[in-house]
């Protein structure tokens, strides 16, 4: 007994020294690595944004392994966004959306929250998953035919995945008994993923059976009220595609399975485009081919003007629905005689990935992308020196630079990244930075090292390149406009 109890008590002693003694040095220790890290720090300020830690595998970026995707590559867009690891094909005409894709499309859709609430547009999020009993009492189950994703539950009930909300949304107001006319008119707007099943998928996100859309449905008291508001969503939709600073044209369509009385499409000119415009020279008038007679030539507004046609990519949608959906779900609103009326309405659609792709196809290179400024994932992108390169003492420059762009530039705080990948040549990353679209790309090469520091800065906008010491810089980045 006595050799046993010997031995647990000098296990207990062996652990009362290792909980008493050791955790002192080991905290003496991490004093001695705090002290070493705050004076490297004070030395060298490490920026956060890192391209070496963006999340791009460069093996998603190779399409060119594969055949069969290479083959698929029909348009620049399509191309240039999975060279550049922006968004990686899931299924036909699905897609993931890397980070720096969601950057760029969560800035595209605060610029439209600014616009639609500017205009009185108030947002909600209604279910992706629909009734059938809904669009079967609008008529459009059957009338959408295969385009509408359809399932069953376990109970046998029959749903569908929204490509739109209509009958949703009139079914929401409808609900609201004691709507005033004093509360209309009433803009309530989502932006969602939507669901249409292709039936050849295409264009990347041009043309998917998953995607991003902005979709707002407007009540209002009278027809004349509804054509203010409709008025109103168009010019807001001017209004955006301008601040984006996208060619866009507004032309007279179709209004197609959605219904109503008066439609306008909003159209970027481009090559690739599915839609067919015919636009006249004298005036303002363009239209859908749909519309008008292929063959027509003669301008139906001025009379004299000659109708051209050209193609467009269609990134906006509205339509004047009247009481289409409002009478079939009956959505009612008290008059100032305290009497029920059918609310007049109007439905607005934006694709936000569409718009995206469609931006990148009008304005980019061959070899690089040029985003909307506005909506860019990222503003800036700064080089330092190749590591053990003559030059290699201007990185701590480069890191100075991220450093002070943040501080001083409150705008491009979070949005200027440094490639550290330093074992690749400039040139290398340089070709890197113009796949990408960085709008600005600060090379600290030999002439940060001159006595008056000056870095290259690279505008892939226009293509020009400048030599600017860092106020100078900070003069011209402080105009920088984000969201």
């Amino acid at each position: 007994m006595e050799p046993a109890v010997h031995h647990i008590w000098k296990r207990f002693f062996h652990r009362l020294h290792r909980t008493l003694i050791l955790p002192k040095r080991n905290h003496s220790r991490h004093s001695e690595h705090v002290a070493v890290s705050a004076s490297t720090q004070s030395r060298c300020i490490k920026p956060t944004l890192l391209v070496s830690r963006l999340y791009q595998p460069s093996n998603l970026r190779d399409v060119g392994q594969d055949s069969r995707l290479a083959g698929e590559m029909t348009c620049k867009s399509q191309r240039l966004m999975q060279q550049a690891g922006l968004i990686h094909p899931a299924n036909p005409g699905c897609y993931y959306y890397l980070p720096a894709t969601v950057r760029s499309m969560e800035k595209l859709v605060r610029v439209i929250d600014q616009e639609m609430q500017g205009i009185g547009g108030q947002k909600l999020d209604m279910p992706s998953l629909c009734s059938a009993d809904l669009w079967k009492t609008s008529e459009r189950w059957d009338l959408m035919g295969k385009e509408l994703f359809r399932l069953k539950d376990r109970h046998d009930a029959d749903y569908c995945l929204g490509p739109t909300h209509e009958e949703a949304v009139t079914t929401l107001v409808a609900h609201q008994a004691t709507l005033s006319y004093r509360q209309l008119p009433l803009l309530l707007y989502q932006i969602t993923r939507k669901f249409r099943d292709e039936p050849k998928p295409k264009f990347g996100l041009l043309r998917g059976r998953e995607f991003y859309m902005k979709d707002m449905y407007s009540f209002d008291v009278s027809e004349e009220d509804a054509y203010r508001t409709y008025k109103s969503v168009c010019q807001a939709y001017t209004r955006l595609f301008a601040r984006l600073g996208l060619r866009c044209v507004q032309v007279n369509a179709d209004t197609g399975n959605i219904g109503g009385t008066l439609s306008h499409e909003f159209q970027l000119p481009a090559e690739i485009g599915e839609d067919r415009l015919l636009v006249c020279g004298d005036c303002s008038f363009s239209a859908n081919v749909e519309t008008l007679s292929s063959d027509r030539t003669n301008c139906p507004q001025c009379k004299t003007g000659t109708l051209v046609e050209s193609k467009g990519i269609e990134v906006g949608h509205t339509f004047y629905l009247g009481k289409k959906y409002s009478h079939i779900f009956k959505a009612s609103f008290s008059d100032p005689q305290n009497k029920p009326a059918i609310a007049e309405m109007g439905c607005y659609g934006l694709g936000v990935t569409r718009i995206l792709a469609a931006a990148i196809e009008v304005m980019s290179t061959e070899e690089g992308i040029r985003w909307p400024g506005l909506i860019a994932p990222y503003q800036v992108c700064v080089l330092p020196p190749k590591k053990g390169s003559k030059v290699e003492d201007a990185a701590v420059l480069a890191e100075e630079l991220v450093h002070t762009l943040g501080e001083a530039l409150l705008q491009l705080r979070g949005e200027v990244v440094l490639d550290d990948r330093t074992h690749m040549t400039i040139g290398k990353r340089l070709k890197d930075a113009n796949r990408l679209g960085y709008p600005y790309v600060i090379v600290a090469g030999q002439a940060a090292l001159e006595e008056v520091p000056k870095f290259e800065v690279i505008c892939q906008q226009t293509g020009e390149t400048t030599f600017l010491s860092k106020e100078g810089l900070l003069d011209l980045l402080g105009k920088v406009e984000t969201v």
